[in-house]
């Protein structure tokens, strides 16, 4: 391991704090806006402490973040501006601040994981949603987080899965719409139903007015381990199957099996394992799953198991440009 390396890995959650703290003062957005400027004259128009501010700058400029000018300005990188832009589909800041206001306080289980194993921990503590969906304030900003993970890359995604001939898709757990109204925008013909828990409901309808798709979109609330799943040419699980061990997962997958059309397909849309372990982001993500949900993340392979378990087959992988690729099985 290279000094940078450790350096990087000791470190990390002082730029992750950094990252939050500068998208929340709209730091990024005046550079955005402005151009390159000096910590005094973002301070001024952010009305923040210029010093804390200064130590925030140096800490983002020494990971590349942002880049430092010999007259002391600092400039966002270009290829950089969309993950801080919060009117880009790219924009990473509602889930930064997931990460800080949320994953961090759950990775101190995992000493006691170590210790104790995730089982027995985890007896004592609610289930996973009924923390996320504990009221409507984390409900939003959960959905709002998820919102920005899936809707950028949704438009690749929808192209991916060619539906062109489907005429109805569920999109189960479906959350505020993400991949509904990607889908939706790309294919003309097509009804989307998001099945999710009740009190998603109401964000669900928010997008459908907001993005004026009347009764092509549409929300069917219900539990998929208690209720059969609604049926449909198509059924897709976005950052779903991720939340649940194996067994549960082939469960969920036999459920949207015998709700899918002969012919049909299922989608799953998920980060993946490269075969060596990596990316990074997937590997940190699977480590949050771990303490966030009782699920993890996989390879292709793997979910081409989950899948033939189920009774799909013609199973296909199809990346994205993004990190959130598209794994289809068919049903006979």
């Amino acid at each position: 391991m290279t000094s940078s390396s450790l350096d990087n890995a000791m470190f990390g959650l002082f730029s992750t704090h950094a990252l939050h703290l500068a998208d929340k003062h709209g730091v990024f957005v005046h550079l955005i806006e402005e151009g390159p400027a000096t910590p005094d004259r973002i301070a001024a128009a952010r009305r923040i402490d210029v010093e804390t501010l200064e130590r925030l700058l140096l800490v983002l400029a020494s990971v590349s973040i942002i880049e430092r000018d010999a007259d002391g300005s600092y400039r966002l990188a270009d290829a950089l501006v969309p993950s801080f832009d919060p009117h880009n589909p790219r924009y990473i800041g509602g889930f930064v601040r997931h990460l800080v206001t949320n994953t961090t306080q759950q990775l101190s289980q995992l000493d006691a994981y170590l210790t104790h194993g995730k089982s027995a921990v985890d007896a004592e503590l609610p289930a996973p949603f009924e923390t996320i969906y504990r009221d409507e304030t984390a409900t939003g900003a959960f959905l709002e987080a998820m919102w920005q993970l899936s809707f950028g890359v949704s438009h690749e995604l929808a192209q991916l899965a060619e539906l062109e001939e489907a005429r109805t898709l569920v999109d189960v757990g479906g959350a505020s719409g993400a991949f509904a109204v990607a889908a939706l925008g790309h294919y003309p013909g097509l009804h989307v139903t998001v099945y999710d828990l009740p009190q998603v409901g109401p964000f669900l309808e928010r997008t459908r007015d907001a993005k004026g798709l009347g009764d092509r979109l549409s929300f069917a609330p219900g539990d998929f381990f208690q209720d059969a799943l609604p049926a449909a040419d198509c059924l897709s699980f976005g950052y779903i199957l991720s939340d649940w061990e194996d067994k549960t997962c082939v469960e969920l997958l036999r459920k949207a099996y015998d709700a899918c059309a002969s012919g049909g397909r299922v989608l799953l849309m998920e980060r993946l394992f490269d075969e060596d372990g990596g990316p990074l982001a997937t590997a940190a993500q699977n480590l949050s799953m771990h303490v966030e949900t009782y699920g993890r993340h996989r390879t292709a392979a793997e979910y081409f198991a989950l899948l033939g378990e189920a009774g799909f087959t013609d199973c296909a992988v199809r990346r994205s440009t993004w990190d959130k690729h598209l794994v289809m099985g068919r049903k006979a």
